[in-house]
């Protein structure tokens, strides 16, 4: 079985489950796929007789993505954006405002033609097939000899070709090698849409994300498979948690005072100092319903190469240096193409959402996390006047984003609270400091419904439908 890892939350998603060693437990060979900087460090956590690391050649792929560069650019754009109306199109809405403000004036010109074929893509599902089908003309010849070396009975990816790992996808079609697919992340099936390469399987988290790829993305539900999220096993059989005492020690933080943590989101659309800068007024000021200190978790793309978002990530540690009670924590490289998305840091995230006294961010992945860890949640939607305030960057105000599909469904399961002003803020976190408790049952009931097995069985789960698609496996 390939499977492929192009991504650090893959990794955790793969390896720090229970996902490859059941595989290998039950006898499948298993070439996993990667960073090609990251063999050896891959190998040397991770490595076990049955698992065999290569690299994802991934300067090949990006010079391949280069070859008509605007036909497979369209390709994609019109992929992402082009899923079916029947779903809330909202985030897929706000990438296509993000291209039309960013992108240059040369590919803006073919926009009027793009619009009309996204009206036509949304409303027909027989152009969303033959969408998929057009992708399959640009199929490298990368993994030629892999594939001839390992004869896979199996291709897995971690995305059904949203990502890079659409042209190992193209090549397994064109070797007659059966395909599976797993899905990594919350949002991915109402944010990324159309398949990039024909898949034959897919695994998800829920009922809810098999609607959407469903009426979304026209998939079959007999291919469908709900394992639920082996990321999470180990926040439920709390296997990363470390002792609040050692938590707060390695912070330097004060144990008399309740822990307020922010984890930094949406940086792509929108800044976070505004929110962030709210937050450390009110407890560097004493100004809540008990004494409090502030955790700020900086996100991975603060670690780009790009000047606003390093602007921002130095404010923040500059503020904390400022500021009593506010402090930073930073995501841990993996390396390599994987970068600051990585599962390098686990018991960091598992120790901050479990001792966290309120949880705080912008409609992040991690209220679902912080939900597994019945934390109370507060979505600060503070707007930044201007936005990003940059010529040729897209900013959305955070008070419009609520309609995108997960940020729907968690304010329509009430499993935490939504804010727009600092007076709102503060008599947010004032409720949760003074009741907790409050709104615990919405936030189990939320759980269930987005990641669907609570018990920390989804990565054995996961990994026996993967079985069950090898030759001489039950269907």
């Amino acid at each position: 079985m390939f499977i492929s890892a192009d991504h650090g939350l893959s990794v955790v998603y793969f390896l720090q489950s229970e996902v490859v060693p059941t595989l290998i437990e039950k006898g499948v060979e298993v070439v996993l796929l990667t960073d090609d900087a990251l063999r050896e460090k891959i190998l040397e956590r991770f490595g076990s007789e049955g698992l065999t690391v290569e690299g994802l050649r991934t300067p090949e792929l990006r010079a391949y993505s280069e070859l008509s560069k605007d036909a497979q650019w369209w390709l994609a754009f019109l992929r992402r954006v082009g899923g079916s109306n029947r779903i809330r199109t909202a985030a897929m809405d706000s990438y296509i405002r993000q291209v039309w403000v960013e992108e240059p004036p040369r590919r803006l010109a073919l926009m009027p033609a793009a619009w009309l074929a996204i009206w036509l893509l949304r409303r027909s599902a027989r152009l969303r097939r033959e969408l998929v089908r057009l992708q399959e003309h640009f199929t490298p010849e990368i993994y030629t000899d892999i594939f001839e070396r390992y004869k896979p009975d199996l291709v897995v990816s971690s995305t059904p070709g949203w990502r890079l790992d659409r042209y190992l996808l193209r090549e397994a079609n064109k070797h007659r090698v059966r395909t599976a697919s797993v899905i990594v992340g919350w949002d991915n099936p109402s944010s990324y849409s159309i398949a990039g390469a024909h898949v034959d399987r897919v695994t998800c988290w829920s009922k809810l994300q098999v609607d959407e790829l469903v009426l979304g993305s026209d998939w079959r539900p007999e291919d469908l498979n709900i394992g639920g999220i082996p990321s999470y096993d180990g926040y439920l059989d709390r296997r990363w948690q470390v002792s609040r005492e050692e938590y707060f020690r390695l912070h330097r933080l004060d144990p008399q005072r309740k822990l307020l943590s922010y984890a930094c989101s949406f940086v792509s659309f929108s800044p976070n100092w505004q929110n962030v800068e709210a937050l450390a007024r009110l407890v560097s000021s004493d100004s809540l319903a008990a004494p409090s200190q502030l955790l700020v978790r900086l996100h991975p793309n603060h670690f780009w190469d790009v000047d606003l978002f390093i602007e921002e990530r130095e404010r923040i540690r500059r503020l904390a240096r400022e500021l009593p009670h506010v402090h930073v924590v930073e995501p841990v490289p993996l390396g390599g193409e994987l970068g600051y998305y990585s599962g390098e840091d686990m018991p960091e995230k598992a120790s901050m959402l479990a001792h966290s006294d309120v949880f705080l961010t912008v409609y992040s992945t991690m209220v679902v996390e912080a939900a597994v860890h019945d934390t109370p949640i507060v979505s600060v939607c503070i707007d930044a006047p201007g936005g990003w305030n940059r010529r040729r960057k897209y900013s959305l105000p955070l008070s419009r984003i609520g309609d995108w599909p997960t940020h729907a469904r968690f304010r329509e399961a009430n499993a935490g609270r939504v804010v727009y002003t600092e007076a709102e803020l503060r008599q947010a976190i004032d409720g949760y400091l003074e009741n907790p408790a409050s709104e615990t049952e919405a936030r189990r009931d939320f759980v269930e419904r987005e990641i669907t097995y609570t018990d920390a069985s989804a990565g054995a789960r996961t990994a026996e439908f993967l079985l069950s698609l090898l030759p001489g496996q039950a269907p």
